[in-house]
């Protein structure tokens, strides 16, 4: 009678126990590998790419008109990118801009105060200062209302404008017999020569202000620097000139009224 062998299969493919044991004694071949499929590798889809500013940069102004009416550039992802790379543009030329602009300040000599200088301290502090740099000297003595008011003038501007240096001298330590009559009195100096003087403080107008003093210094030469402003100082001076002109003749009126 013949021998026949059921061999089962499991619906993985695996052989029975008795394959197994067949196969132990040669009585079967060796039992082939598992069939696996090769893994799948989607292709690139250059469409799903992240799209940025660079990849707008590359299209032409034909293709940009076609991309007004393709619905995946109205999603979400693309405007935050795009933003966010924007904005990453716009804060890396604020920050080169404002270096630039730290650099430049560096180099620009800052005063902002009216420095005290004795008489063997003016040809250093005065007459060679670099050609650049405008000087203001009061001579000046200590308890005449005049000067005071004048002093307090130059601190405000000195405050305002830090790269034109303000020096102050005894007058009589500056020049031997110096009138007191004629105090204060203003030197202005550039290149190592005098470019002006006032003396008391009638050129500034019937009220001594800082605004006032500012528009004398400025009327022929850019004495006052800010370091910053440049040709713009000169409006600037005048225009606060005007608005304070302005300001004490509205002052002026209400107090008229009020009588």
């Amino acid at each position: 009678m013949a021998d026949y062998h059921f061999v089962y299969k499991d619906l993985e493919g695996a052989s029975t126990q008795w394959d197994d044991l067949q196969r132990k004694f040669g009585n079967l071949p060796p039992k082939p590998p598992a069939f696996k499929p090769p893994s799948f590798t989607p292709a690139e889809d250059p469409d799903s790419n992240p799209k940025d500013k660079s990849w707008i940069d590359e299209k032409t102004e034909e293709e940009l008109e076609d991309l007004e009416d393709d619905q995946d550039l109205d999603d979400d992802r693309f405007l935050l990118e795009y933003s966010f790379s924007f904005v990453l543009i716009v804060m890396c030329v604020q920050r080169k801009k404002r270096l630039e602009e730290i650099r430049e300040s560096a180099k620009i000599v800052r005063f902002g105060s009216v420095i005290p200088i004795s008489g063997s301290d003016f040809v250093r502090e005065v007459s060679q200062a670099p050609p650049d740099v405008w000087v203001v000297v009061i001579l000046y003595k200590d308890g005449y209302a005049e000067c005071g008011l004048l002093l307090r003038c130059l601190e405000e501007l000195a405050a305002k404008y830090p790269a034109t240096k303000f020096v102050k001298i005894i007058s009589t330590d500056c020049i031997p017999n110096y009138p007191d009559r004629n105090l204060p009195t203003l030197l202005v100096y550039n290149n190592g020569a005098v470019k002006a003087n006032y003396v008391g403080l009638h050129p500034f107008g019937r009220r001594c202000t800082p605004e006032g003093v500012a528009l004398v210094l400025c009327q022929s030469d850019p004495v006052l620097n800010d370091g910053q402003s440049g040709k713009a100082v000169l409006e600037g001076v005048r225009k606060r000139f005007i608005e304070k002109v302005v300001t004490e003749h509205e002052d002026n009126d209400d107090g008229s009224a009020s009588d």
